[in-house]
């Protein structure tokens, strides 16, 4: 997903899109430089970050660190006071993401309790779920639908935005049970 998204920008740079800020259509591909950090594309690559003898910094797409390669670096940091881990964005409720944010002392990963002694820091300003006059917003400019099939996100949260939707587009919206199905 990352070089997709990097492909995005790159595509936006070379045609100067109004859209960027005008510093970023400036510096060209410089802008997107990711130096001094080494990305680590693949598997390999982000197990050898496992045994740098050098502080390091870990950025991960999964957000809600339920699998993935940040498992693996979660279990090798978590133990250590000397390392912090940002959860940055949202941490929904059932999440290892969320335990950590919550405080708990230990997380269970690979079949095993990981003690958490490092020091685990919330930073939920840089979420990149929309919220839901956002999602109203992006539905009001699509034709009405036969269903609106809420599937992402909390309990409450998500009924509130079901009566949203009902309410102010007139539209049926439903949250549905765990393991219905539906064809669409």
């Amino acid at each position: 997903m990352e070089r997709e998204t990097l492909r995005v920008y790159r595509d936006a740079i070379d045609r100067r899109s109004p859209c960027l800020r005008a510093e970023l259509t400036a510096e060209g591909e410089a802008a997107l430089d990711p130096a001094p950090f080494t990305p680590a594309r693949s598997a390999q690559e982000s197990a050898g970050i496992q045994h740098t003898p050098v502080p390091s910094v870990i950025v991960s797409a999964s957000g809600m660190a339920t699998g993935g390669r940040v498992v693996h670096h979660l279990r090798r940091l978590l133990p250590d006071p000397h390392n912090s881990v940002l959860v940055v964005g949202f941490a929904a409720l059932g999440t290892r993401a969320r335990d950590l944010v919550d405080g708990a002392r230990s997380v269970r990963m690979f079949g095993t309790y990981v003690p958490v002694r490092a020091e685990v820091v919330n930073v939920p300003g840089f979420s990149a779920h929309a919220d839901a006059d956002e999602v109203l917003g992006w539905l009001s400019g699509a034709p009405a639908p036969d269903t609106v099939y809420i599937v992402h996100g909390e309990p409450r949260s998500s009924e509130r935005l079901r009566t949203r939707i009902a309410k102010e587009l007139g539209w049926n919206a439903v949250v549905p049970r765990p393991g219905e199905r539906a064809t669409v």
